[in-house]
């Protein structure tokens, strides 16, 4: 059995995309998901699957979410070990100056284009920074995430792909989580 983390994209933001955490446990164990947890109530699913295709589970999870709650609500999975690096090569990490709870990670379904990533980049909202390794996007806000341009929806349109954004704290508390397991 493997174990996987789900980042669902959008809900339960501004009273829109309604999902009750028991309610979503209830029907992905139902679909044969396995020992499902979340943390807090943005969409942070960790879960047991014989499957081993991330994809593909983001595709099931996407399925049980319209059939089930007759919601249409994006789906990323990843490894554990996938969660780690991402953890691992955050860049700004490795400044003195920076505060953690200014840290903000995007996580991308895919990775996009060179032409999408150039064009991402181009951008400079000061006194925001953003910075990309593959299918992450490392953001330091210092005014917060509610002020910055770097918004999911800006940098979905920027690259051309699904994308859904985390805290730096609950990126940690996923890992933590997942090392108790």
């Amino acid at each position: 059995m493997n174990t996987y983390i789900s980042l669902l994209r959008g809900i339960n933001v501004s009273g829109k995309n309604m999902i009750k955490m028991p309610d979503l446990v209830r029907v992905l164990e139902e679909e044969g998901f396995i020992n499902v947890s979340t943390y807090i109530q943005s969409g942070n699913i960790i879960f047991y699957h014989p499957d081993t295709s991330c994809h593909d589970l983001a595709r099931k999870i996407e399925d049980v979410l319209l059939r089930k709650l007759y919601m249409t609500v994006p789906a990323l999975v990843m490894t554990p070990e996938e969660l780690s690096a991402v953890i691992a090569a955050n860049p700004f990490t490795e400044r003195s100056e920076i505060e953690p709870e200014k840290l903000h990670v995007t996580f991308l379904d895919e990775k996009p284009a060179a032409t999408g990533r150039v064009k991402l980049l181009a951008y400079s909202f000061l006194p925001d920074e953003i910075m990309m390794s593959g299918k992450t996007v490392y953001l330091y806000l210092p005014n917060g995430y509610g002020r910055t341009k770097f918004n999911n929806t800006f940098i979905e349109n920027k690259l051309g792909v699904t994308a859904t954004t985390r805290k730096w704290e609950t990126c940690l508390t996923l890992q933590g989580l997942l090392s108790a397991n």
